[in-house]
């Protein structure tokens, strides 16, 4: 986790860690690349993230204030326009106080938004649990016509961006704040709606998500210097969600274990124990 940074600066962005701020490159390049690309924030902005672009193009920037759910829906009244919005909310903000905008504004509008939630899972743990995003994944993938990605790191957060920005529909772009086990040493092929195999293994398969690759991966590392092959899945696309990797992974180990940071009701561990009590596994045990 990055080390706390002081919370009562007047710059946000000042909590902003150094691998959420690797993306703003990106960020920026995407912007330069599409001059119908705007900016939603409500008191952010002036960090890592959208920093860079906020300083190229002030003008495609949109400071609605302490006021997360208006930023919701001033995005989707600008992307009626035509324009590509995104909002860059508070992690432990941009799901559960949102739920009703996205829901209504965004998803079933269809419009296309995309919504990076930075911080997400426990990455504001400092300021306690007003803070924590632990929900955000049961209630963004509850939502209907809402695409749900999660990057493990920096490369995969780059990919996942471009990959995302011709979606039709609203996106909800899950960003952890940690990059203690980096998983992937360039911008990795992601395909739409499919896992990463990132590390091969018979003995059991542990999926992640976020943060969760990482420390899945370091352990699959230190597990095989002891002979015991664990292989690693990246579930980097949460929504629409690669059953078959689940399936299949279960039926070639026998063993699921996931990782994330979320609680367990809603999280990954629910879909991925959907698929694992599939039809096409009647004979597996499901441990909850």
């Amino acid at each position: 986790m990055s080390e706390m940074s002081d919370p009562f600066s007047f710059n946000a962005g000042a909590v902003e860690s150094e691998y959420t701020g690797n993306i703003g490159q990106t960020f920026l390049e995407l912007g330069e690349a599409d001059e119908d690309i705007l900016l939603v924030s409500p008191d952010l902005g002036a960090g890592p993230i959208t920093g860079a672009f906020v300083k190229k193009f002030p003008d495609r920037f949109i400071d609605t204030g302490i006021a997360e759910t208006n930023a919701m829906s001033v995005a989707a009244g600008l992307a009626s326009y035509g324009f590509k919005v995104y909002v860059l909310q508070m992690g432990a903000f941009g799901a559960i106080k949102c739920a009703e905008q996205i829901r209504a504004d965004l998803a079933a509008t269809q419009m296309p938004v995309r919504i990076l939630s930075a911080w997400s899972g426990l990455a504001m743990g400092f300021f306690g649990t007003t803070h924590h995003a632990i929900e955000d994944i049961a209630i963004t993938r509850a939502i209907p016509g809402l695409t749900v990605v999660s990057p493990a790191d920096d490369n995969a957060a780059r990919a996942l961006l471009q990959a995302t920005m011709d979606l039709p529909g609203p996106v909800f772009i899950r960003l952890s704040d940690a990059s203690v086990y980096p998983v992937y040493d360039s911008v990795p092929p992601f395909q739409a709606g499919r896992f990463m195999c990132v590390r091969e293994g018979s003995d059991a398969t542990i999926i992640g998500t976020g943060l969760g690759t990482q420390l899945a991966t370091g352990a699959s590392d230190l597990l095989r210097k002891k002979g015991i092959e664990v292989g690693v899945l990246d579930a980097n696309w949460l929504k629409p969600l690669d059953e078959d990797a689940i399936i299949n992974a279960a039926r070639s180990t026998g063993a699921i274990l996931t990782v994330e940071e979320h609680g367990v009701i809603g999280g990954l561990g629910s879909p991925s124990r959907c698929g694992y009590a599939s039809p096409a596994l009647p004979a597996l045990r499901i441990d909850c």
